[in-house]
């Protein structure tokens, strides 16, 4: 009994440095986007807010979808401090095709991450969210608003803070992502 208690620490330690937003037992269950075409989803999304987490350390972020069969290929990219681009591929998975808005996101040979589509208009706006559980006592949180270029108007920024807020996600922590284009004019 003992051992579980040290991995439970240490798995609450390493998931505290980790990620920014984790809770208390089971993840939301947000509803996501009804109908949802992955072909129409496709292509270049810039983030304008996220939820900040450790292995998301630039500006400028950007994340580019293609598909290739029944995989969606990903190439995140971002500017770091030092003036160099920082970037990583993987792919993702629709798990269930009844919802095709719940994909599974993989980078390295890891197993999947939640990457829910929870709205989309596909020509302006994105809202995503993503939450895995840990021994069922703890949740750790991510999410993204992205549009398809480098802004994204307040109100749309607002109505999709509101769609976290009203399903028990804490919008407090969101940070903006600067998009500026005199700063982001090197990423590709």
């Amino acid at each position: 009994m003992q051992t579980l208690h040290v991995v439970s620490l240490t798995l609450l330690c390493v998931l505290a440095v980790n990620a920014q937003s984790i809770g208390s037992g089971k993840c939301p269950q947000p509803p996501v986007q009804q109908n949802f075409d992955p072909a129409k989803y496709m292509g270049r999304w810039y983030e304008i807010m996220k939820i900040p987490a450790a292995f998301q350390l630039g500006e400028c972020s950007q994340a580019t979808y293609a598909l290739s069969g029944n995989t969606v290929l990903v190439r995140n990219d971002e500017l770091l401090a030092d003036g160099t681009i920082n970037f990583i591929e993987g792919t993702a998975k629709i798990v269930d095709p009844s919802e095709p808005a719940k994909l599974e996101v993989s980078f390295f040979e890891d197993r999947g991450a939640p990457y829910w589509v929870l709205a989309t208009d596909y020509d302006n706006y994105t809202l995503v969210y993503g939450c895995s559980e840990f021994l069922g006592l703890v949740h750790v949180e991510f999410a993204w608003i992205m549009s398809r270029t480098r802004t994204l108007p307040k109100e749309t920024i607002t109505e999709l803070l509101d769609i976290l807020q009203s399903n028990n996600i804490n919008t407090a922590i969101f940070k903006e992502t600067d998009q500026r284009p005199e700063l982001c004019s090197s990423v590709p």
